[in-house]
Order: structure tokens, then sequence, then C-alpha cells
């Protein structure tokens, strides 16, 4: 099994954490896109899209969030040849899809200086034109990819995307105080894939330098936090890279 990854992507560190909650082996393949890895032409005809993270398995190949972390699920089950091992249930699932709605993109690229944020975009679009000159037989998607970069710049002009995505980030948030005020997991009594894929979003707020105004300000969360960073898992994928 190879994950294509990088360590400072949300959506790989949501996947990592599943791999070791799960100690399912895998073989870890860094793909930076700040330096326009994940638009070579090996990585694109795995994933046309060029994000991560990509889950392969021989021939079966995985690029959506959840679908990844299921897969992992079964595997861990069909490995441990064990019926006390389940899947995860309808209210894990739920969680998982909400907290996958919110689209971290704009979010996080509103609280990047401006002159880092256009340096890389320029940089990154010279490199879709130059990928789709050495590989014509994918200029679609390279096309497609180019047009996304230009529509992300002219997106970050608009305050009210911004803002949009801040108010779904606050809701999401404000969801998971109540619920943990409630429980000590974001699914119940028990650590569940539901906070495999919440744990990145707290992290990114961290590392971003908001941890007060978006969880030190909601006890539950912030309980929460000092408590899930407890684990291995967490240390060993977030933890020694903060």
């Amino acid at each position: 099994m190879q994950l294509y990854h990088h360590p400072f992507d949300l959506d790989s560190l949501k996947v990592r954490l599943a791999l070791e909650e799960k100690a399912v082996d895998y073989t870890s393949h860094h793909v930076n896109p700040i330096t326009g890895k994940n638009l070579d032409s090996s990585f694109f005809k795995m994933n046309p899209s060029g994000r991560l993270p990509v889950f392969q398995n021989g021939s079966h190949i995985i690029y959506k969030t959840i679908d990844i972390i299921q897969y992992i699920e079964r595997i861990a089950v069909v490995s441990a040849g064990s019926e006390n091992i389940s899947t995860s249930g309808r209210e894990v699932i739920e969680w998982m899809q909400k907290i996958q709605e919110w689209d971290p993109k704009f979010f996080t690229l509103s609280h990047i200086p401006d002159k880092y944020r256009i340096y890389v975009s320029k940089f990154i679009r010279r490199v879709v034109i130059a990928r789709m000159s050495e590989s014509p037989e994918l200029a679609g998607a390279y096309h497609r990819k180019l047009r996304e970069a230009y529509q992300t710049e002219e997106k970050m002009k608009d305050l009210d995307v911004v803002k949009r995505s801040e108010e779904h980030l606050v809701r999401l948030l404000d969801e998971a105080e109540r619920q943990l005020g409630e429980t000590p997991y974001l699914a119940g009594q028990d650590f569940t894939m539901a906070d495999v894929v919440l744990i990145p979003v707290l992290a990114r707020l961290v590392l971003l330098d908001l941890e007060k105004v978006y969880i030190t300000n909601r006890p539950n969360i912030a309980e929460y936090w000092v408590l899930v960073q407890q684990r291995p898992s967490y240390k060993k994928v977030i933890g020694k890279h903060f």
C-alpha cells in the first residue's frame, strides 16, 4: 500500500492518523505541493486533480479522504481476522462528512501574507504550463488545474468568500463544542475516525497561531485538544512537526 501525501496537508494528516490508529503498514511518498511535485506527470496520471492524498493498493487508487479512511478500516478488519473490530457507524460517518464539508483552502490562504501566497501561486502556474508542454496527453487536466489556480486568486480578492469559510468553520466548531460537552469524544465515549478527521483541523488552527481565537475560548474543545495530543498517533503524525 502506497500513500502519496505531505506532512502539512490537512487531508493527508487525516489519512495518516487513520493508518496509525488502525496499525496498517504503508509506504510513504512525500509530495510537496509548494514545489509543484503534485503536478509531475507521474502523479498527475494517478490523480488528474493534483490533490493530496492519494492512496494506492495495487491497481486500486483512491482520492477522497473519507473513502480512503473507510478503506483503511476494512483493511484493518480483514488483517485482524476478528469480528471484534468494527468499521465506523452512521454517527461517525456523519461527523466525518460534516467536517469534510468545510474547505480550509480560502481560510488558510487568508492567514498567509499576500507576498508569499502570490509568489507561490505564480510559481505553481509556471509549473503547470511547463508540465503541460512536457505531457501534451495530459493537457486537458493541466488546463483545468491552471484555471483553478486563476480562480483561486480571483476568489481571494472577494472578502465574502473568506468570510463564508470562516463562518462555516465557526459553526462546525460550535457544534463540536456542544457535542464534547456531552461525550469525551466527538461520536461518543470512544475515540473514532470522526476524531481522526477533526484533529488535523484543530492542528491547522494552532499552526496558523489561531488557537486562542478558535480553541481556547471553547472549553470543551480545549480540554479535548489536550486529551487527543496524548495519543501515540498524534505524536507520530502531527506532534513531531510542531
